[in-house]
């Protein structure tokens, strides 16, 4: 079984598999966004305090699990902390089973602005032709949703089929870098345009004034749901490192690096944003109005060597929409490895099409099939766990971000702070390797009481002040 599980090949292959799933869309995507609806200095700089307080505290207590036990999220916290937090284990696989679920449909999306933007640098955008219409056509297309989710689901599948070594790492190995290499040349033409300096001081200089209480719970909401804890990716993840591989120093390079590119991701954001005039009116709308709508058509009018980056972009999202959504399948599928006893390609395909039938439903459930676009849970049950939302897509989003990711989080928190004992954690923690600025009293403190009270607040405002991170 311990074979067939298999391990990282090194502690590089463990970082890259680790950032790739802390690195998606809501790097690209959302953070940016929120950085504007926060506007940004302030808002920045209490995210970054929170991602060090309670993001990277929480990483290390999911990775210790793992390579403490060298199981799975179910059998993991079994092991660990009892019996009964099984069934902790098993809320974050049902988690990632639905997050991926609705991620796919989404990753699918950067596949058809791949196509379009390779055809307009070809042959020349449209003159008058309308981003916004394209969309809302594009996303009611039932069979083109269809297609591209499926395309996305069986890249998914075709990796995590090939195990963590040959499959996840390899992959992760490749797309990295590539990744990297793309966001740095888009940072060169973004810093090359006129708003540029204007969007840096947009977002790294602090002005408190503008900070709103709400915006606090923002980007303390966001330091938790960036890192992929929650659902037990790290857990799952953390069962493949050998003992000889620091859990502090791979957490802190994971989140180092998260951090990193969703900085760059909103500073090539911004940077448009500031240099198109009446682009600031247009990006607040939603959060996929700046990435699907009004971006495609600014590489082609605005942004330097565009003709070139555009279609780069779009690869961009897929790769990190990729590490994620693999992610989220080993989740399920070393589950069925290792509590169910499943052989590795046996379990890939059976949860890869358990999967895809639910991303039937989020496909759907867009504009293409009425009765699946308002499928909704009624009365006090629908507003308080899908805030009244209608069609699996965004019921799932907002039940997966409002509910399951936060009280996930939550109880492993408690789980390592209060019920494994202080000398099974420091054993993991305090081996020798960790960096010398590693204080484990501190990150002790952290996760027994500023985790997770910062956790509960995140589930109270939910509960009783309406809001949604969705």
């Amino acid at each position: 079984m311990q074979q067939q599980r298999g391990t990282w090949s090194s502690n590089l292959g463990f970082i890259f598999a680790a950032t790739g799933s802390a690195i998606g869309l809501g790097n690209l995507w959302k953070f940016p966004f929120i950085t504007w609806e926060n506007q940004g200095g302030a808002f920045v700089l209490v995210y970054l305090i929170c991602i060090a307080a309670v993001g990277l505290p929480i990483m290390m207590a999911e990775l210790l699990i793992g390579r403490k036990t060298q199981k799975s999220s179910v059998g993991a916290l079994k092991d660990a902390v009892g019996p009964l937090w099984r069934y902790v284990g098993a809320w974050g696989v049902l988690g990632a089973f639905i997050l991926l679920s609705y991620y796919t449909v989404i990753a699918g999306w950067s596949l058809f602005y791949f196509a379009k933007t390779v055809g307009w640098s070809l042959n020349g955008f449209p003159p008058g032709f309308s981003t916004g219409a394209l969309f809302g056509d594009f996303v009611a297309d039932g069979a083109l949703q269809l297609g591209l989710s499926a395309a996305f689901s069986l890249a998914t599948v075709s990796v995590v089929y090939f195990g963590v070594k040959q499959g996840i790492e390899r992959i992760a190995r490749l797309l990295l870098p590539v990744l990297f290499v793309l966001l740095l040349l888009m940072l060169f033409s973004a810093l090359g345009m006129k708003g540029s300096g204007e969007a840096l001081a947009f977002i790294f200089r602090p002005n408190f004034a503008e900070l709103e209480p709400a915006s606090i719970l923002e980007a303390l909401g966001h330091s938790f749901f960036t890192l992929s804890v929650g659902m037990g990716v790290m857990i799952t993840y953390g069962s493949y490192i050998d003992r000889t591989q620091s859990v502090v120093k791979a957490s802190a390079v994971i989140v180092m690096l998260d951090t990193l590119i969703a900085l760059v991701a909103t500073v090539i954001m911004f940077s448009v944003i500031f240099s198109v005039e009446g682009m600031a009116q247009e990006v607040g709308a939603s959060t996929v109005g700046m990435l699907f709508i009004s971006l495609p058509e600014l590489f082609y009018s605005e942004v330097p060597f565009g003709a070139l980056l555009g279609p780069l972009f779009y690869v961009l999202i897929a790769l990190a929409a990729l590490t994620s959504t693999m992610s989220m399948l080993e989740v399920v599928t070393a589950y069925l490895i290792d509590e169910r006893g499943f052989e590795r390609r046996r379990a890939t395909l059976t949860c890869g099409g358990g999967v895809f039938v639910f991303t039937i439903l989020a496909a759907l459930s867009l504009g293409a099939v009425p009765v699946v676009t308002q499928m909704e849970i009624p009365g006090a049950m629908g507003r308080l766990l899908f805030g009244g939302k209608a069609g699996w897509f965004s019921m799932a989003d907002h039940f997966i971000s409002n509910w399951m990711l936060p009280t996930g989080g939550l109880a492993i928190t408690i789980a390592v702070g209060w019920f494994m004992t202080r000398e099974a954690t420091e054993a993991e923690l305090v081996d020798g390797a960790e960096p010398e600025w590693f204080r484990f009293g501190m990150w002790r403190f952290f996760i027994r009481y500023l985790a997770p009270a910062a956790v509960a607040s995140i589930i109270i405002a939910v509960m009783f002040f309406g809001v949604d991170f969705s």
